[in-house]
Order: structure tokens, then C-alpha cells, then sequence
């Protein structure tokens, strides 16, 4: 696969915002020829399937600014910082850091707290423009005891729904949230 690769001549930020930036590499293809690259540099981030005990899922409605709608979704945020761990450029975080960043983005977002927490999968979601990495994570035995502590950027209300309806939605094109879904359909493919 070396004859595939890239080779990294030069990396800058052009453009720097909260949440993310735009980088521009300077790369030599293959063939010789070098040219630009763009793309979305962020942090990684942790996605939650949260369940109660009762197997229904807690799920989010928030706004979303860049299609314009309100969107059903399910707990995620960035790593941070105090989530510990050592991030490596590929987003390998710990298990540690990875349930403490999940913890933190349920209980933020949504108010609930979780029994126990087990990671589902880690994707690369947009790898021909973004450098983003998603750390999905079941969250089960969830109850209503934590507070929230949204962000001044979040307008979300939280609900409850039977976990069949849920993937219901995921079958049916309902549910467009591509975090949402890709959690769900892991869920499915180790849990049931």
C-alpha cells in the first residue's frame, strides 16, 4: 500500500474557529506532482447510545444549523481535555478516557447518568474530507439523575423512546443523523 501513500510536505492552518479548523497540506502524490489539500481538522469525539433500564433509548432533539432543521440525534461531543488519555493523530483514546468523555457528553447533554458503559466501535466518518474520528459507546442502565450543563451553542430538549422505535427510524429514513445511526446498527449487530 506504500505506492498509495501520500508524503506530507508542508501542513498550516488556513482557518481556525471553536470546534474545528480547515488545514491545508502540501502534499507530493505518488506520481511525483505535488499540490494542496484541504480539509476539516477536529478533535476527536464520543457518539452514546444511552438506554434505560427499561431498554428504552434517551434521545436528543437539537437544532442544526447547517441543514437548517431540528434533528433527532443521540449524545455526542468532543474529547476534552480533562477526559484524560493520550490522543494519538489517528483519535486512539483509552477505554478510561473514552467512558469519561461519554459520561460527561450524557450527563451534559441530556441529564442522565449510566450504569455501565462499552465501546461499540471507532470510525473514520468523512475520511475523504475531515480527519474526524468517532468513538461510539453504549451507555446502559441510564437514569435522569445528573444535571445539565448545555453549551451556550446547544439548543436540545431530551426524551425517552421504546429502543424499537428508534431502529424503526433508522429502517424507515427517519432518523438522518449519521452518528445515530451508525451507534444503532452496531447495537444491533453485537447486542441482538
Amino acid at each position: 500500500m506504500d505506492d498509495l501513500s501520500w508524503e506530507t510536505l508542508d501542513s498550516a492552518v488556513d482557518y481556525a474557529c471553536p470546534g474545528f479548523d480547515v488545514r491545508r497540506d502540501e502534499v507530493r502524490f505518488p506520481s511525483g506532482e505535488t499540490d494542496g489539500f484541504h480539509y476539516v481538522d477536529e478533535p476527536p469525539a464520543v457518539v452514546v447510545l444511552p438506554l434505560t433500564p427499561d431498554g428504552d433509548a434517551v434521545v436528543i432533539d437539537e437544532w442544526r444549523q447547517a441543514v437548517g432543521r431540528v434533528n433527532r440525534g443521540i449524545p455526542a461531543g468532543t474529547m476534552e481535555p480533562e477526559d484524560g488519555g493520550d490522543e494519538s493523530a489517528d483519535g486512539g483514546a483509552t477505554d478510561d478516557a473514552i467512558e469519561r468523555a461519554a459520561a460527561r457528553e450524557l450527563a451534559e447533554e441530556t441529564g442522565y447518568e449510566a450504569d455501565a458503559f462499552e465501546r461499540l466501535t471507532t470510525v473514520e466518518p468523512t475520511n475523504g474530507m475531515a480527519d474526524s474520528v468517532h468513538h461510539h459507546v453504549l451507555a446502559t442502565g441510564c437514569e435522569p439523575t445528573a444535571e445539565r450543563e448545555l453549551d451556550h451553542n446547544e439548543s436540545i430538549s431530551v426524551e425517552t423512546v421504546p429502543y424499537d422505535d428508534l431502529l424503526a427510524a433508522v429502517v424507515d429514513d427517519e432518523l438522518r443523523d449519521g452518528r445515530a445511526v451508525t451507534a444503532v446498527l452496531w447495537y444491533e449487530l453485537l447486542h441482538r
